[in-house]
C-alpha cells in the first residue's frame, strides 16, 4: 500500500512551512498525489518527498522556484546533466566564499582574543609600574579612527626602510602620545632596528586612569592636576593606550609618568 503522509507531516519531514507547501501547490511546483475533495487536505507521497527535497537543494543555491520548475519538467538527460555541472560550479563558488569568510572570522576572533589581554578592570586612578617601553610615533596619524584603526600596524611596517623591517616587530597596540601640545599615533615596538619616529617610555611607575573618548579630555586634565598637586611632578609627557572594548568601539588608558 501507498504511503501518504499529511501536510504538517511532510512540512515536517522536509523541514519547511506548511504553508510553503500550500504556494508550491499553488504555483504548480509541487503538487501533492492525493487531496481529499470534502476536506482539501493535501496528502503528500515518498514521491513527493523526494521532489520537495529536490526543491529545496536547489533553493540553496539561490535559484528561483521558477527556474527551479523549469528543471524538474526536463525530458533530456542532456539538459538535466549539463543543468547539474552548473549547478556543481556554482556549489563550488559557494563553499569558497564561505571559506573565505570563515578564515576573516577566524583571524578576526584571534585579533580580539589577543586584545583581551590589555583590557584591565576600569579603575578611577591607580598607579602601575612598567619596564621600558620603545615606541615608533607616526608621522601623520594623530587620533585614532575606524579606518586607521582597521589596518592599523601597516601604517607603521610602511615607515620603516625596507633594508630594516626584518629588524622590526610590532606589538598588537595602538596608542596616541602626547609631547610639548603634539599628539601622534604609535606602536609599541617588540623589536627594533634603526627607524625615524622612535621614542622611548622610561621604565618606572606612572599614574593610570580610565577614560572614553566623551570624557577623555577632562580626565585627563584631571590626571595631569593630581601629577602635579600630589606627586610635585610637570609631566614631560602623556601616553593614552587605546583599549579596543568591541568590534567598532575602544576606549583609553592614561598613563603619566611620575617616577622610576
Amino acid at each position: 500500500m501507498k504511503k501518504y503522509f499529511s501536510i504538517s507531516a511532510a512540512a515536517k519531514k522536509t523541514n519547511v512551512t506548511s504553508e510553503t507547501l500550500r504556494h508550491y501547490d499553488r504555483i504548480g511546483l509541487l503538487k501533492p498525489s492525493k487531496k481529499d475533495e470534502r476536506t482539501n487536505y493535501r496528502y503528500y507521497s515518498e514521491e513527493d518527498i523526494i521532489r520537495l527535497n529536490t526543491i529545496c537543494s536547489l533553493q540553496k543555491m539561490d535559484l528561483p522556484l521558477k527556474a527551479i520548475k523549469e528543471v524538474l519538467e526536463y525530458d533530456d538527460l542532456n539538459k538535466v546533466i549539463d543543468f547539474l555541472t552548473e549547478a556543481e560550479k556554482k556549489a563550488d563558488e559557494k563553499i569558497a566564499d564561505l571559506q573565505y569568510s570563515k578564515q576573516k572570522i577566524q583571524a578576526a576572533k584571534a585579533d580580539y582574543k589577543s586584545k583581551l589581554q590589555y583590557q584591565t578592570p576600569a579603575e578611577d586612578v591607580t598607579v602601575k609600574y612598567f619596564t621600558k617601553r620603545v615606541i615608533m610615533l607616526s608621522d601623520n596619524l594623530k587620533s585614532p579612527a575606524l579606518d586607521n584603526l582597521w589596518n592599523y600596524l601597516k601604517h607603521f611596517y610602511d615607515k620603516i626602510d625596507p633594508e630594516e623591517k626584518q629588524s622590526f616587530l610590532f606589538e598588537d597596540l595602538a596608542g596616541v602620545y602626547t609631547e610639548n601640545g603634539i599628539s601622534r599615533l604609535f606602536a609599541l615596538c617588540i623589536r627594533y632596528g634603526n627607524a625615524d619616529g622612535l621614542k622611548i617610555l622610561p621604565e618606572g611607575y606612572y599614574l593610570c586612569s580610565s577614560c572614553n573618548e566623551e570624557n577623555r579630555i577632562k580626565k585627563i586634565d584631571e590626571v595631569l592636576q593630581t601629577v602635579k598637586t600630589d606627586y610635585h611632578t610637570e609631566p614631560e609627557f602623556i601616553v593614552q593606550q587605546i583599549i579596543i572594548s568591541g568590534i567598532l568601539q575602544w576606549h583609553y588608558q592614561i598613563q603619566v609618568y611620575l617616577h622610576r
